[in-house]
């Protein structure tokens, strides 16, 4: 029988190393800037970035003439945002319970909605909801259907070997799947995608180091000795599909939304 990863052990899906991610994983931001072109509100409207990490897409969007409320779960994350985005405000919250004091024209959002347990999603959009001004929109973007794949399977094979089970802790849906939900939160859904984003690591650990920074809640119970086997049995069976002239690529799959929330229930 396999050993199962104890959800109630309250082991968090991702406990971000601020300095580590910002020197190695720049590529989550810089593509969120695209995700910022969805947003209709003119200048000066109030825009939340749900899951702002480090604040380099508040300041991005405090660029573009809004007022900007970063909200994050990190407390590092949250310091470093403050260290280097001094003229902006962060407040510390997660997506399914963080409250605005006044409610936010948009609610924008980068690679952040897949961290949220499957269970806890519905909670969670119900929550968005009641943080937008009636006719408020909700501009996201994050993992969709099949992101990862190659690697998550990899690593459930490894894990499979060693008489274990490998957590799939991150929520990937479809339009189709997640679409219901939105609505039957309350918004009127405008503007879905789903499509593939081949993501180019950095440097020749890149997907190792993928994997420690993204993947941290599955070896959480896991002797340091195994984990690393682990990891580099996973690296070496992806070389020849996923190490490409030179560099690691991560089969990403994205999903972008745009819901307004309706003016009337």
């Amino acid at each position: 029988m396999g050993h199962y990863f104890q959800r109630e052990l309250n082991v968090p899906n991702i406990n971000w190393n601020a300095e580590d991610y910002q020197a190695h994983f720049g590529f989550v931001p810089s593509y969120g800037e695209a995700v910022m072109d969805l947003i209709t509100a003119k200048p000066g409207a109030y825009v939340v970035d749900l899951g702002c990490g480090n604040g380099t897409l508040s300041e991005k969007l405090a660029g573009r003439g809004y007022e900007v409320l970063g909200v994050d779960d990190s407390a590092d994350m949250l310091e470093l945002a403050g260290k280097e985005h001094p003229s902006l405000s962060f407040q510390k919250g997660n997506a399914v319970t963080f409250s605005l004091e006044r409610k936010a024209d948009v609610i924008f959002s980068n690679a952040v909605l897949h961290w949220i347990d499957k269970e806890k999603q519905q909670t969670m959009l119900d929550n968005l909801y009641r943080q937008l001004a009636p006719g408020g929109e909700l501009v996201c973007e994050f993992g969709g259907f099949g992101c990862a794949e190659q690697v998550h399977s990899k690593l459930e094979q490894c894990f499979e070997k060693r008489g274990l089970v490998y957590p799939r802790v991150f929520y990937f849906p479809t339009i189709g799947m997640y679409t219901p939900m939105l609505e039957r939160a309350g918004f009127r859904v405008e503007y879905a995608r789903l499509f593939d984003r081949p993501t180019v690591q950095d440097g020749e650990n890149g997907l190792e180091n993928w994997i420690r920074m993204f993947v941290k809640a599955p070896f959480a119970m896991l002797d340091p000795v195994m984990a690393d086997a682990i990891r580099k049995e996973t690296v070496d069976g992806l070389r020849n599909t996923l190490y490409v002239d030179g560099h690691w690529i991560v089969d990403y799959v994205r999903i972008q939304f745009r819901a307004v929330r309706r003016r009337e229930r």
